[in-house]
């Protein structure tokens, strides 16, 4: 039988939620990726030029995370959940990504987005953990049943 981790970052409280009835269903464990300085509404205001998500995304930063004590080793398989922002995972993913050891790990991709898909998401992800297998899960928006997305 299969260990299985739902870790997830939510800057709203939209991804938790969902997160939350995913582990529930995968009866997985759950994990809260928590950047060291936590968002606010402002932060994640794209639609301002000088919020602090369009100025990571500029620079390319990687935030610096609260802690690092998920126990990714006793995993088999990590479903991975986040919200989409430029058409991507955020960059506190890369930071949680870069952390820890995922050799061996299925990776199984969930997000929630106002319009933008999960491809993108896949290949970034993909990238930065190439000893890993990446799965492209589902959107989370709607989702209401997790049951068939838990095998994935």
């Amino acid at each position: 039988m299969s260990k299985k981790l739902v870790a997830y970052f939510s800057a709203s409280g939209v991804t938790a939620k969902k997160a939350e009835a995913l582990a529930a269903a995968a009866d997985a464990e759950l994990y809260e990726i928590k950047p060291a300085v936590p968002y606010t509404p402002a932060d994640i205001k794209w639609t301002n030029p000088l919020a602090r998500c369009n100025k990571e995304w500029i620079k390319k930063a990687k935030p610096a995370l609260a802690d690092t004590d998920a126990n990714i080793a006793a995993f088999d398989t990590i479903y991975l959940a986040f919200p989409i922002w430029y058409y991507t995972a955020p960059l506190i993913i890369k930071s949680f990504l870069s952390a820890y050891d995922f050799s061996g790990k299925r990776i199984v991709l969930f997000a929630t987005s106002g319009g933008s898909g999960i491809n993108k998401a896949v290949a970034h992800i993909q990238a930065a953990v190439p000893q890993a297998e990446v799965v492209e899960g589902a959107m989370l928006n709607g989702v209401s049943s997790f049951e068939e997305y838990i095998n994935l």
